[in-house]
């Protein structure tokens, strides 16, 4: 378990599924300088920062390539890292094939799955939270097709301006990968990562359960100390949560 004593007047945050490069690098622009900016004003006072995933519409890393653009928030988390700033990064399902360069590049520890987290005496599960719980089915499906070895074996071996730019059409277009088959409040008993989580408080307990993924902006109440917090995202909402020590409250820009 991770674990992090927050200093007096400082503040952890988290912030999840930005999809930078969608639909297109002219109207993912402004998006991103909006990030960039807060990124800058939480400099002051972030303990830590935790991206919870899909910063990035498409990620795919080759041996000696990364795809192109996001100058300005790689640099800028270049510049918080090096402040001795500690940010963590949850690949998401549209950055999957991330393989060492965030942690060579920007010393930033990438996870692919759910990790418990102490944040003083407040214990969290965190995640981005694709393929959880007993939903999501069409992605579960494509995940497996996009983590096998072979899969990424050819697709390595095309050109990055074929292969990009197929990947970013998908991306863009196919519902279940862009997240848009379901993002729209199902209800509580309907929503996957609130099943998810009531099953994992059968086993431990949690005060916070943090995801991303959904792209809607959600604080449920599991129980009477525990509540699931759905970070929303950068594309509609603006979303984000901060957790003070003490209590986590879900913020918009």
């Amino acid at each position: 378990m991770n674990q992090l004593t927050i200093p007096k007047g400082k503040k952890v945050y988290f912030a999840s599924d930005n999809h930078l490069g969608a639909p297109n690098n002219k109207e993912s622009l402004p998006r991103e300088k909006k990030f960039v900016a807060w990124l800058d004003s939480i400099q002051k006072d972030a303990a830590a920062i935790y991206l919870m995933g899909d910063l990035f519409d498409f990620w795919f890393e080759y041996k000696k390539v990364v795809p192109k653009g996001f100058t300005r928030t790689l640099g800028k988390l270049a510049e918080l890292s090096d402040q001795g700033i500690p940010i963590t990064y949850f690949v998401g399902n549209h950055d999957l094939w991330m393989n060492g360069y965030f942690e060579e590049e920007l010393n930033i520890p990438v996870y692919h799955k759910p990790q418990e987290l102490m944040l003083n005496s407040t214990k969290f599960l965190i995640g981005h939270g694709d393929g959880l719980g007993p939903g999501d089915k069409g992605f579960k499906i494509m995940k497996k097709v996009f983590i096998n070895p072979v899969s990424k074996w050819f697709f390595r071996w095309l050109h990055p301006d074929i292969g990009v730019r197929f990947a970013q059409y998908l991306s863009v277009n196919n519902k279940i990968i862009s997240g848009e088959a379901d993002a729209k409040f199902l209800g509580e008993d309907q929503e996957w990562l609130v099943r998810y989580c009531k099953r994992k408080l059968a086993l431990t307990h949690y005060d916070y359960f943090i995801f991303g993924h959904r792209h809607l902006p959600l604080e449920i109440n599991l129980n009477k100390t525990s509540t699931y917090i759905n970070l929303g995202d950068w594309i509609s909402y603006f979303t984000y949560a901060v957790f003070d020590g003490e209590k986590l409250t879900l913020e918009k820009l």
